[in-house]
């Protein structure tokens, strides 16, 4: 047997076996709580690993999303401002929060992982995403093994799930700040869908919204209930994208083109949310979007965001240093490589390596920013 040298108020953060007095003795005065004390012990070990898993994952996961917000900051030199209270801005980067943002663009995310690399928070990035997503590879398969929520868009399947998932994020270690994406329309926006919105906002009684589809409310709500207590607020993100700068495509970002995004950004502690009366936590949805249609149209007729600060966060050198790393590991050696078939002549066999090569890493290109375009969205929001 080996004794721990710990003082006893350290017994449990030692993770050590520790035989104690207690009130369960036998004659000699030895404890005969061995068994607890050791089905402690390996939960504590157990415990700390999986968060170690976490913790590397997401340093892991940081290695290829920021290859995207090199992309967009870097490459294209899109811009990204915040528009913020100071009592709000206190809190970024240093908690976790259910982010919500307006899904009207086709890199509306990419501002808000632009964002949030800014604040040392895009390793622990998340969303709530299709289930097809994460059969992406590389980039789903991160978000797979990051914990990201996948939703099938099936209630009696995703309410199970939601209350699964969020449980699981809920109790991430604080030392890395967690995110959640989710996008309250359900879809991207399109004339079509807004549409078919709006007919069903007018069935239900709920006012037009100009530049948003009717928010779902069950999932929210769901969510909400079972954050309680452990996710502490919500950030209400709206972003939109100056008309003096280039489309806010995918394909734009990639040819270098820059943006110019605007991004009005709220901090709304959760338990001021009345999310335990489903009814009244849904109402108060509806109203943060019709709150959020009145701020976006603010933008399309002044150009900017009014009644805030507006402040330029900083960009970081962390993903361009990464950024350079891979390109040193997998484009010098490639480059290398076909300069010496050049100098030394080249077979069949080579030749086809080459195109092929080539053929698929466009053909992976090409489908990846097909992902991002409203036009090839998915059906969801077409039907009543």
């Amino acid at each position: 047997m080996i004794y721990c040298m710990c003082a006893e108020s350290q017994a449990v953060s030692c993770g050590c076996l520790h035989l104690k007095e207690s009130s369960r003795t036998d004659h000699n005065g030895w404890s005969l709580d061995t068994n607890e004390d050791m089905v402690h012990s390996p939960f504590s070990v157990l415990l700390h690993s999986f968060n170690l898993y976490r913790k590397v994952n997401s340093y892991l996961a940081y290695l290829w999303w920021c290859q995207f917000t090199f992309l967009g900051q870097w490459w294209s030199g899109t811009e990204c401002v915040l528009y913020i209270e100071p009592s709000d801005l206190q809190y970024i980067g240093k908690e976790h929060a259910l982010v919500i943002m307006n899904h009207k663009y086709d890199i509306d995310w990419l501002m808000g992982w632009i964002l949030t690399e800014r604040f040392g928070m895009l390793g622990g990035s998340k969303i709530y995403g299709k289930k097809f997503l994460k059969y992406i590879p590389i980039l789903g398969w991160i978000w797979y093994f990051t914990e990201s929520i996948f939703l099938e868009r099936n209630w009696d399947q995703d309410q199970k799930t939601l209350v699964r998932d969020i449980q699981e994020i809920a109790s991430f270690p604080q030392d890395v700040c967690i995110t959640i994406l989710l996008f309250c329309e359900g879809t991207r926006f399109t004339e079509e869908k807004h549409r078919i919105s709006m007919e069903v906002a007018e069935k239900k009684g709920f006012p037009y919204l100009k530049h948003h589809l009717l928010p779902r409310t069950k999932g929210f709500v769901l969510s909400l209930q079972a954050m309680k207590g452990k996710i502490p607020a919500i950030y209400d993100c709206t972003v939109a994208f100056r008309k003096d700068g280039a489309e806010p495509t995918l394909r734009n970002i990639l040819h270098g083109r820059m943006c110019r995004a605007e991004m009005y950004v709220r901090r709304i502690p959760i338990d001021t949310v009345p999310y335990n009366d489903s009814k009244e936590c849904a109402n108060w949805l509806h109203k943060l979007y019709q709150e959020k249609d009145k701020l976006f149209d603010q933008f399309t007729m002044l150009g900017r965001f009014s009644g805030v600060q507006k402040r330029t966060i900083p960009r970081r050198y962390w993903d361009l240093i990464v950024w350079l790393c891979w390109a040193s590991v997998l484009c010098l050696p490639l480059f290398v490589y076909i300069w010496n078939l050049i100098q030394n002549g080249i077979t069949l066999y080579q030749a086809l390596f080459v195109v092929t090569l080539t053929v698929v890493a466009r053909f992976f290109m090409k489908w990846s920013i097909g992902l991002s375009v409203i036009k090839k969205g998915s059906a969801y929001g077409k039907k009543n």
